[in-house]
């Protein structure tokens, strides 16, 4: 089952209503035209700089940007302010969130107005995160397929290789604390479900998929178990390091050399560029280490940009949304601030990235070429649910008892599959387990 499959099921259960009324809100062409003001939403690093790039070369259209905060905050805002009537005109959604925010109504269907922009500009891996139920929801901004960073001066000076395989990976682990006992090749995030996701996307897990216009749901299968069991055993043998999430903790652990490595995906290159300057030249960026030793990576992140339920302006917004997602000068002002490691969703902009992020942090390495192998060794065939938020909580809220010993990683997946189906039955959706 494809995601399109998918959308189709959640979309006919939840949103035929909107779809035949939408062209009475923000879609109207003659709405759209009478003004040229948009209001940007967005929590993204550089927002503000590509609003302003394109005021510049767009005199005919105004874009006003107000940040937001990330998380569950934001969300939560934008659906309020869909719910009031008073939504901005360009607004980022995570693909992760996209679905939800799509089956509760919160989106413009944005087929007729950036349809052919998304099918022209995008891989069908991308394009499969923002066309539900075979209509445009969102244009792609970025992609983040999962990388290994390393410390290459430490992995040198004591002779280590970066690991090809998860086995491979566990032993590299067990070498690095042998050194140090205080030194880690990896971390472990306990109130941030993100990266136990892809992890499980990359092990060929299937958490959500439909039969018989009924969801099923996978939180707990067969590969997520194994991912959890593996997880279970590095945290157990004190083999990788807690952090909640990208915190000051775990950039001070780098910063005094303590982590030598750890899974994350191509936007966190920028961010330890920006955090922990001093350690130019050390660091590198390697494939993900998969199962069998064959090329196999996933998605941690990406985002892409929606025009609001009920927005005004949605042809000015559209125009600003392709403009700021395919037109080399729009990427190219993502990258304003030298630190970005952003790998643009259309890959026929990646040498835009390139031309924008300065890799002497990285020793001179073309971290976009390693980028793009990790992009088209994603695995197909992962969906996102309509409930992530209800399924986030769980991992967020357990997580952590996995380093004081009070809770299981695989159980913690049979609480979250129990909390998904109750949040999606009582949304009224029909699940099979």
């Amino acid at each position: 089952m494809n995601i399109r499959r998918i959308s189709a099921v959640l979309l006919a259960a939840l949103t035929l209503p909107f779809v035949a009324a939408c062209g009475s809100s923000g879609s109207d062409g003659d709405q759209a035209t009478s003004s040229t003001e948009v209001t940007f939403w967005s929590f993204l690093k550089g927002s503000d700089a590509v609003a302003e790039a394109f005021n510049k070369s767009h005199p005919g259209i105004t874009v006003t940007f107000e940040t937001q905060a990330g998380g569950a905050e934001y969300y939560t805002k934008l659906s309020n302010a869909v719910s009031s009537g008073d939504v901005p005109d360009v607004a980022v959604a995570e693909y992760i969130r996209l679905p939800e925010i799509v089956s509760l109504e919160g989106a413009e269907d944005l087929s007729e107005l950036s349809g052919d922009v998304v099918a022209d500009n995008f891989p069908e891996a991308t394009r499969e995160l923002v066309e539900l139920g075979g209509r445009t929801w969102g244009v792609p901004r970025d992609a983040a397929p999962m990388l290994y960073f390393y410390r290459k001066d430490f992995f040198d000076q004591h002779g280590l290789e970066v690991p090809k395989t998860w086995a491979e990976y566990e032993a590299l682990a067990e070498k690095v604390k042998a050194i140090d006992k205080k030194k880690y090749a990896g971390m472990y995030l306990t109130a941030d479900s993100n990266m136990f996701s892809a992890l499980s996307w990359q092990a060929g897990a299937s958490w959500f998929d439909t039969e018989d216009d009924s969801w099923q749901v996978g939180i707990n299968d067969e590969p997520t178990k194994r991912v959890a069991e593996y997880w279970q055993r590095l945290v157990r043998n004190d083999l990788v390091a807690p952090f909640p999430s990208f915190t000051d903790e775990l950039y001070r652990s780098v910063q005094q050399g303590d982590l030598v490595g750890y899974v994350c995906a191509s936007w966190c290159a920028g961010g330890l560029q920006a955090t922990v300057p001093d350690q130019k030249g050390k660091w590198a960026v390697a494939e993900l280490p998969s199962w069998d030793g064959q090329p196999t990576s996933a998605m941690w992140g990406g985002s892409s940009f929606i025009v609001p339920k009920g927005a005004e302006n949605a042809e000015a917004a559209a125009e600003f949304i392709e403009w700021i997602t395919t037109d080399p000068e729009g990427i190219a002002a993502w990258y304003a601030d030298g630190t970005s490691s952003m790998y643009p969703a259309d890959p026929e902009l990646v040498p835009v990235a390139k031309d924008g992020f300065v890799t002497d942090y990285f020793g001179g390495q073309d971290i976009f070429a390693v980028d793009s192998a990790s992009y088209d060794s994603v695995r197909s065939g992962w969906a996102w649910g309509p409930t992530m938020a209800a399924t986030d909580q769980v991992f967020a809220g357990d997580l952590g008892k996995v380093v004081d010993g009070s809770a299981e990683l695989a159980d913690i997946t049979d609480d979250a599959q129990r909390a998904t189906v109750e949040a999606m039955r009582g949304r009224g959706l029909d699940v099979t387990e």
